[in-house]
């Protein structure tokens, strides 16, 4: 049978449960255990498809074509493995069940209650999900903060579960704070206890507390804590800002988090492994010997969750090249009021996100131009691909007036249009080209030197494609179709014949990227933007960083409404 950690948060959002969640499953991992984690998101929402990006940070999509949670990502990216829709449970998807199963006459015109029925199908959720990956232990963490009444429902469901698996089957590992009040020079144990204290009222007790604290604590503070909490000492881990975020497991594992897990679970397991993460990502992390600056031309710069997974994919590439990646964010817009020029002079490389909307557009599309007549590397990602599309077609092959559909469904030139499967599609949630697709790979081209290989698989997010009826116009203007999806003959991956390095897909490269296996596109565009920089020269010195909410245990997340 399955075991079972309930990651529950506690005083404050964004403590970071996410990235904590991640780093006990890697840290299980190195010790040999065979591990998922699962994410209970407390919204009515059935995914966050549907969520603004200024809401809720990006949508991350996994394999089978699921729209998940970003904390998705962090577990991909931590442990390796690979997440599915069962990783990631909103309440809006347990109603829907529910609900489902009343209008079939499944509880046999029974009262429908949050308790049983809602509770029940969360159980069933978790458990499932234990016995479909076949896994040793199940890291099962709640979203929003104990005291949400959207939370009830899940934590009563732990509560349930907990005394039905049985002691040494199940713990939970709560994630609190303990401010540092600069006014009196204390850290503040009081929110800690409030938060257990909560948990209490609902029938749950910590077994271990992972305090998030800007500033180390003496053994006095931890005696405290464990004698108000009912724990024991060596289960408060003190959860420190760290200068960078894959420095979380070591930090946790020094403290002994990992041990102390396995031993109130009951399991016995060979020392942890951690050699490689320690040398091949957090130490090229904080000591990097070259540094180049990227450029990323999107809508939703301003928050950093929105593009959560390009940014880690473009560090991830830095990680292999020796390189700290230097994110220059710049809002589309910006660029349509200032000029490319002004603004991505400055860089070594220029990427275009994902997207939806023409919120923008004008902008990504001077910024392509830029890239395209200054020889810069070019990465672009589903929309930034459409985006390169649009341009060659208005500039190199003179279809003035071209663009996508999407924008302009009158365009004279629709060198991007709307998948036929798609024509008459009304529902927004769940309903665009999804999940995994493999395609082929050209030879002879950037693309497949970068992969090394003739066929592969990448997530796809979007409606619209590049239109074959333009293919021949495009392609004799300079275009390289790289990679092609044969169901359709649909484009792939594109290229620029006369350019160092232009390269963009269909799909999205930064959902596979983890930190010791850096996604090929992302590694060679970041080595491609390294060879055309003047400020690759060695860095004798740790680059100094004022350190962010991001890189540290936590995860920035907008609550705005």
């Amino acid at each position: 049978m399955a075991k079972y950690i309930f990651v529950t948060g506690g005083v404050v959002s964004s403590l970071g449960k996410g990235i904590a969640s991640a780093s006990i499953g890697l840290l299980l991992k190195s010790r040999g255990l065979k591990v998922t984690l699962q994410k209970l998101d407390p919204y009515i929402n059935v995914d966050p498809g549907t969520m603004s990006p200024y809401q809720h940070g990006e949508v991350y999509v996994t394999e089978d074509g699921a729209e998940t949670d970003l904390d998705l990502g962090h577990y991909e990216r931590f442990t390796g493995q690979t997440m599915t829709k069962n990783n990631n449970v909103t309440a809006g998807r347990i109603y829907h069940t529910v609900i489902m199963k009343e209008r079939r006459g499944d509880y046999l015109g029974a009262t429908v209650q949050v308790v049983p029925h809602i509770t029940d199908e969360i159980k069933r959720a978790i458990t499932q999900l234990a016995a479909q990956q076949q896994v040793d232990v199940v890291i099962v963490e709640v979203g929003g903060t104990v005291g949400d009444i959207e939370s009830l429902p899940f934590l009563e469901a732990i509560r349930q579960l907990r005394n039905e698996v049985g002691r040494g089957n199940a713990i939970n590992v709560h994630l609190t704070l303990v401010p540092y009040i600069r006014a009196a020079d204390e850290l503040k144990t009081k929110p800690t206890q409030h938060s257990v204290g909560k948990l209490r009222e609902i029938g749950l007790q910590a077994e271990i507390l992972l305090c998030r604290t800007e500033r180390p604590f003496l053994e006095s503070v931890r005696e405290k804590i464990a004698q108000f909490c009912n724990v024991e000492n060596r289960a408060v881990i003190q959860a420190l800002d760290v200068q960078d975020v894959y420095e979380v497991p070591l930090m946790l594992s020094q403290q002994g988090l990992d041990d102390t897990v396995l031993r109130m679970l009951e399991l016995q397991c060979p020392k942890e492994d951690l050699a490689a993460w320690r040398t091949q990502v957090v130490d090229r992390a904080l000591h990097p010997k070259h540094r180049v600056s990227i450029a990323i031309v999107g809508k939703y710069v301003k928050l950093q969750d929105a593009y959560k997974s390009i940014y880690e994919a473009l560090r991830h590439s830095g990680l292999v090249n020796d390189a700290e990646v230097v994110v220059k964010r710049i809002d589309a817009e910006q660029i349509e009021q200032e000029g490319a020029a002004s603004l991505l002079c400055d860089v070594q490389g220029v990427l275009i996100p994902g997207g939806f909307g023409y919120r923008g557009i004008e902008g990504k599309l001077e910024a392509i131009t830029y890239a395209r007549k200054t020889g810069k590397p070019f990465l672009g990602i589903c929309l930034g691909m459409q985006c390169a599309v649009i341009e060659i077609a208005r500039n190199l092959c003179g279809l003035k007036g071209a663009n996508s559909t999407e924008f302009d469904s009158d365009t004279p030139h629709p060198v991007i249009s709307l998948l036929e499967e798609q024509e008459g599609v009304t529902a927004l949630g769940g309903s665009m080209r999804l999940g995994a697709s493999r395609f082929q790979i050209h030879p002879s081209t950037r693309t497949h030197t970068a992969y090394g290989l003739l066929e592969t698989q990448e997530r796809h997010r979007h409606r619209y494609e590049v239109n074959n009826r333009y293919r021949d116009r495009l392609t004799q203007a300079g275009l390289v179709v790289a990679g092609t999806y044969e169901p359709g003959n649909l484009v792939e991956v594109i290229e620029l014949r006369d350019h160092p390095w232009f390269v963009a897909g269909q799909f999205h490269p930064e959902f596979k990227s983890r930190p010791l296996e850096p996604h090929p596109l992302f590694r060679a565009f970041v080595e491609a933007s390294l060879k055309g920089s003047s400020e690759t020269q060695a860095v004798s010195f740790q680059v100094p960083r004022r350190l962010s909410r991001d890189a540290s245990v936590s995860k920035t997340r907008s609550r705005s409404r």
